[in-house]
Parts: C-alpha cells; structure tokens; sequence
C-alpha cells in the first residue's frame, strides 16, 4: 500500500522546516527537538483530574502524572501504566499529555504516565528498573488509587512498547504484579537494526534504520545486553503465562517486522494476541491524533480492546 496522503503531507513539512534525523544530533539537541512534536497531538482533551507527583524508585524518585478519565464510573476503575516512546533517550510525560488525556477518556482507565529515567546517562537496566518499580508502586498502592488490583495493564509505545513487555516478562518471572492487560505500539523488542522491514524502511519515514542503530547503542552498556531477555523481550526463552495483548505495528517503519514478530511468538506460546498493521502509517503516528485520522482511529482501536480486555 501506498503511504497515507496524511503522513506524506507531514513528512514532506518536517523535511521543508529543515528536521534533522535523530542520529545526526546528540541527545541534548534530539530532546529539545522531540519538545516541538507535542504539538502533534492535538488539542489536550480534558478530563477528571491530573494528579503529578514523584513516587520512589530504585535510584531516584520518578515523576508520574495520574490521568482520570470523564465519565469514569463508580470506583474502583481499571488501569493502565503508561510507558512512553523515547528511543530510551527523549521524550518525557509532559511531551506526551495530549495522547494520555486521550487514552485515559477512551479506555475509561486510570492511566498512570511514567517518567523513566533516560540514557544514555541512564543505561539498561536503568529506564527498566524505574518501569517495574513504578508498576509494583502502581499495585501497592491501587487502592488510594481507585483501582481494581484485577484490571491494571501496561501500555508502551516504541521504547516504551520495549519497557512495557520486559515489565510483564519480569514480574511473571518474580511472581510480581498479575498484570491483565499490555498493549504494544511498535515496540522495539529486538535489539539490532537488520530485520527486512528496517532494510526496507531505512530511511524518509520519520525513524530511520540509523536512527535506532543510535538509541539501540545510547541505551545498551555493550552488545551482550541486547541478548538480555529484559532488553530484547524477543528473545525470551519462554512467552508463556504473559497478559493477554494487543500488538500495532506501522507499515513504512523500521519497528514494523518487530511488532509482527513478537505476536507470532506470543501466540505461539499459547498466549491471546491480537495484531494490528496500520496501512500507510509510519513510526510515531500514536500520538499524532492533530494531524493523522488513523492516529484517532488506533485510539478508538485502543479505547475498545481495553475495554473488553478490563472492563
């Protein structure tokens, strides 16, 4: 299929404003531009309250900003702890406010945005470390929260898609929190930049197959960690006893084949899976509802596959 008129129009503006690929710039330079793209996502919806505070993590205290949805009902609501797309290395919670409004009125959840540390000051384990800690954080604490124990799930996009399914693979493996739910959005769940849909999208598409050489090695300490089950949930010896998902992945993307991979192997290993190619969409159109229809029509995809999954 040929890419979306939509995404061609964006890309073709970015290229005129003069953005630079994220492997030409060092991460001081790529964070400052990441900020320009909140826009992006259109005008914040409002909803019933955005609490931010810190809460304890392994080596730092981690900003979380608590979204309630419009509407919620009757408490205790389900939840979903958001990790969010960053190459491990930009982005922050306030970069992406817009598309957790969103997410927090279209699910009917709690959604708990996480502010994982970043490398490459904070390499692996690092950002991971904060992510599970905020989820055992997100459960002890679930009923000042509001939250039903039963119905609280992981959300990540891109590296936060990475974070997300190495939460669930660690806390099966420490009898940790019994997550009901993740949703992956092209997560990079391979360590490498070789797969056919990274050849084939290496370039003009937003994320390019340098660009993810970059923050592959930005988050790594040394190659044997992309061989780290936590690191490369791909390569996991065992899928089994994982939540059920929902798996998306972008069509011009390097991340496509990723995403396609990880389903295959989830439901290989007996677990419910449910996978979705966006035609036409490339890397990072989750949170570009100001600008792409199918970003609105993956939210809507989003907001009834949790609802169904949690109630």
């Amino acid at each position: 299929m040929a890419l979306d008129p939509q995404a061609e129009a964006l890309l073709k503006d970015l290229k005129d404003s003069g953005a630079q690929p994220f492997e030409t710039m060092t991460p001081a330079e790529a964070r400052v531009a990441v900020l320009g793209s909140k826009d992006l996502g259109g005008e914040p919806e409002d909803v019933d309250g955005v609490d931010q505070r810190f809460i304890p993590g392994p080596t730092a205290d981690l900003p979380v900003w608590i979204y309630r949805p419009v509407r919620g009902g009757a408490r205790p609501l389900p939840g979903l702890i958001y990790f969010h797309g960053s190459g491990w290395v930009v982005a922050n919670i306030g970069v992406c406010d817009s598309f957790s409004r969103s997410l927090a009125n279209r699910t009917g959840c709690v959604v708990v945005a996480v502010n994982y540390q970043k490398a490459p000051e904070h390499k692996f384990p690092v950002p991971l470390d904060d992510c599970y800690a905020a989820t055992r954080w997100v459960f002890d604490n679930a009923s000042a929260l509001g939250l039903d124990r039963g119905r609280i799930g992981v959300i990540g996009d891109s590296a936060g898609g990475n974070l997300a399914a190495a939460v669930t693979l660690q806390a099966r493996d420490e009898n940790g929190p019994q997550l009901a739910y993740q949703v992956l959005i092209y997560p990079a769940v391979q360590y490498g930049w070789d797969t056919p849909s990274a050849l084939a999208n290496a370039e003009g598409f937003l994320l390019q197959r340098a660009s993810m050489e970059y923050f592959w090695n930005h988050y790594v300490r040394n190659p044997r960690d992309g061989m780290n089950p936590y690191c490369s949930p791909l390569v996991a010896e065992d899928h089994s006893g994982l939540p059920p998902a929902l798996i998306v992945s972008a069509e011009f993307d390097p991340l496509c084949d990723d995403g396609r991979n990880y389903a295959d192997k989830l439901a290989a290993a007996g677990v419910s899976v449910k996978f979705r190619l966006y035609k036409g969409m490339i890397h990072g159109f989750l949170r570009m509802a100001g600008v792409l229809d199918q970003s609105k029509a993956l939210l809507d995809e989003i907001g009834r596959e949790v609802k169904s999954a949690l109630g």
